[in-house]
C-alpha cells in the first residue's frame, strides 16, 4: 500500500470511529477490495424531562398577633410620649403573663402630621401608632394573649399569622418534597408509555421552587367562657400550607 493509500484509509477510520459516536449515523467503510461496508448505531441517549408539584399540610404549631397602640394629640412630643408610656405597659403585662422580650417585637412604628378638613384650616394634628409583632408558640392560647394585649393598652388587633416552627417547617418541607418526586416519577411513567419507551432511572433533580402559606385571620366576635365570667376572644385556625415544585430529568430505553 502506497503512503498516499495508507493515509487516506486511515481518515476513512477516524471518520468511522467518530461516526460511530454519533446517534443514529450511518457509516460507510471501503475495505482493500473496493467493497463497502455499511454500519448502524442506535445508542442515541434519551430522555423524558417533567416539572411537579408537592404539597403538605398541617396544623400550625406558632402564631404571631399583631396589636397596635395609637396616639394623637397636637404635638409630636405628646405622641411620642404616649406610645413610650403604652410601650411600658403593654410590655410589662405581656411579661408578666409568660412572654419573653424577644417574643415581643415592633412591627412598625410611625408618628405623621395630617391635616383635617376643619374651619382651621391651619390646625394640624399628629397621629402615632405602634404595632406590635407577639410571637405565641402555644396556638390554642392566641386567645388569651389579645386578651391581655387589649387590657394592657392595646387598641386594635391587626391580623394573626398561623405558622410552623423552623423544625415543623422542615419536616413539612421533606413530606412535601417527597410528593413531588411521586408525582414527577408518575408523569415520567406515562410519557414514556405514550412514546414506547422505558423509564431507566434520573438523570438529574431539582427543586425551584418552595412556597409556605400561612394562615392568617382576625380575632373573631368574643364567646362568654363557661364560668360566666369575661368574655374571651375566640380564634379561627387553619392549616399551614408548604408547595415545592421540583424538575426532573429521567433516562429512558426502548420498551
Amino acid at each position: 500500500m502506497t503512503r498516499q493509500r495508507r493515509l487516506v484509509a486511515g481518515v476513512g477510520v477516524a471518520l468511522l470511529v467518530l461516526l460511530a459516536g454519533c446517534s443514529g449515523v450511518t457509516g460507510t467503510l471501503a475495505d482493500d477490495s473496493g467493497s463497502a461496508e455499511t454500519t448502524e448505531t442506535d445508542d442515541l441517549e434519551r430522555s423524558i424531562e417533567v416539572a411537579a408539584e408537592g404539597e403538605a399540610s398541617a396544623e400550625p404549631d406558632r402564631a404571631t398577633v399583631l396589636v397596635a397602640v395609637e396616639s394623637t394629640g397636637d404635638d409630636a412630643g405628646t405622641v411620642r410620649g404616649d406610645l413610650a408610656e403604652s410601650d411600658d405597659a403593654l410590655r410589662s403585662v405581656l411579661y408578666d403573663w409568660g412572654l419573653s422580650e424577644e417574643d415581643v417585637r415592633t412591627e412598625r412604628y410611625d408618628i405623621r402630621q395630617t391635616r383635617e378638613t376643619r374651619p382651621d384650616a391651619n390646625r394640624s394634628e399628629y397621629v402615632g401608632v405602634h404595632v406590635y409583632a407577639v410571637s405565641v408558640d402555644d396556638v390554642d392560647a392566641v386567645g388569651e394573649v389579645i386578651d391581655v394585649a387589649v387590657g394592657a393598652g392595646a387598641d386594635s388587633v391587626q391580623q394573626v399569622r398561623f405558622g410552623l416552627s423552623d423544625e415543623r417547617a422542615d419536616e413539612l418541607r421533606s413530606e412535601a418534597l417527597g410528593d413531588a418526586m411521586d408525582n414527577a416519577h408518575a408523569e415520567a411513567d406515562t410519557l414514556a408509555a405514550n412514546a414506547d419507551l422505558e423509564v431507566t432511572g434520573v438523570y438529574t433533580v431539582s427543586t425551584t421552587d418552595v412556597r409556605t402559606s400561612p394562615y392568617a385571620t382576625r380575632a373573631l366576635a368574643a364567646e362568654a367562657d363557661d364560668a360566666g365570667g369575661a368574655p374571651g376572644t375566640g380564634i379561627e385556625v387553619g392549616d399551614v400550607d408548604v408547595t415545592v415544585s421540583v424538575r426532573v430529568v429521567f433516562g429512558a430505553e426502548r420498551a
